[in-house]
């Protein structure tokens, strides 16, 4: 006798930008019960064309499924359409993908608990059109009761990783990894800035940054272990070297006529420590200028 599979689990799925849309296909596609709904239905047809289920408001979308994901704009957004479901929330795993910061995801987690519900928080990394597959990455905080059970249905979505129990961790990771992303384009754009002045086009300019930002990656786990253990030895590159090297590049930038807003303000977090008497120690005690 053949064994039957088990029924997948039934998803439910709270907003339809893109990549709500493409959290709908990626659970869609592996089988699972889907139901669906957005403020403008109509973005709702194609998923339904697949075999999603339209529902008529949030609560009745919270009442269809155990899983409910939220992917909507912001965290105000989030918290309005869950709170007229309140009553469906009892026993629902809540895993919100929305933007959120570290306060406010704490305290959407403690009205969902307030409510029956377990809550995860999740930042997402990936475009729409990588989700569903390995490119994608996503990590979750919250309960591991929460998360555990679910497991398999989330990976649906791109790997995943459960950073801890508080879901403000999600946030608070994704806040970090954005700013160094911010800052990585902020040195891009300086770059660029200093060699159109020259007549140098930026796709030139490209083809080395991207070469020489990989190698430069390449120091920040050592960076990590002597900002973990707080000893910032080093017989290579110096905060006081750096200082003077960084000090040559804002005057050379200037020459040209142009701005350093971006990257000067690192100057004073060098000088600082060197004052301090740490200039012959690792440029990654700079993090220390900052506490």
């Amino acid at each position: 006798m053949t064994a039957t599979a088990a029924p997948r689990q039934s998803v439910t799925v709270l907003g339809l930008g893109n990549l709500g849309r493409a959290v709908a296909e990626a659970f869609l596609a592996a089988g699972h019960p889907t139901t669906v709904w957005n403020r403008t239905p109509s973005r709702a047809d194609a998923l339904v064309a697949r075999g999603a289920a339209r529902a008529a408001s949030p609560a009745e979308a919270v009442a269809a499924s155990e899983l409910v994901v939220v992917t909507v704009l912001d965290h105000d957004t989030a918290r309005d359409l869950l709170a007229p479901a309140a009553a469906e929330l009892a026993d629902r795993t809540v895993v919100n993908l929305t933007t959120s910061t570290p306060g406010p995801a704490r305290e959407l987690a403690a009205w969902a608990g307030a409510q029956g519900a377990r809550y995860l928080s999740g930042a997402v990394y990936a475009v729409p059109q990588t989700i569903g597959t390995d490119e994608a990455f996503i990590l979750y905080s919250g309960p591991e009761e929460a998360y555990g059970p679910h497991r398999a249905a989330l990976d649906l979505l791109g790997p995943g990783t459960h950073v801890g129990a508080d879901p403000a961790l999600a946030a608070v990771h994704d806040v970090a990894l954005l700013s160094g992303m911010y800052g990585m384009f902020a040195g891009f754009f300086q770059a660029v800035a200093l060699t159109r002045s020259e007549g140098i086009p930026a796709a030139a300019l490209t083809e080395h940054l991207v070469t020489w930002l990989k190698a430069a990656a390449d120091a920040l786990p050592q960076f990590a272990k002597e900002i973990d253990a707080g000893e910032y030895g080093t017989q290579t590159s110096s905060l006081e070297m750096n200082a003077t090297g960084l000090r040559n590049i804002l005057a050379a930038t200037e020459a040209q006529g142009l701005s350093t807003d971006l990257i000067a303000p690192l100057l004073p977090l060098f000088d600082r420590q060197v004052t301090e008497g740490h200039g012959a120690q690792s440029l990654a005690r700079a993090v220390e200028s900052l506490a």
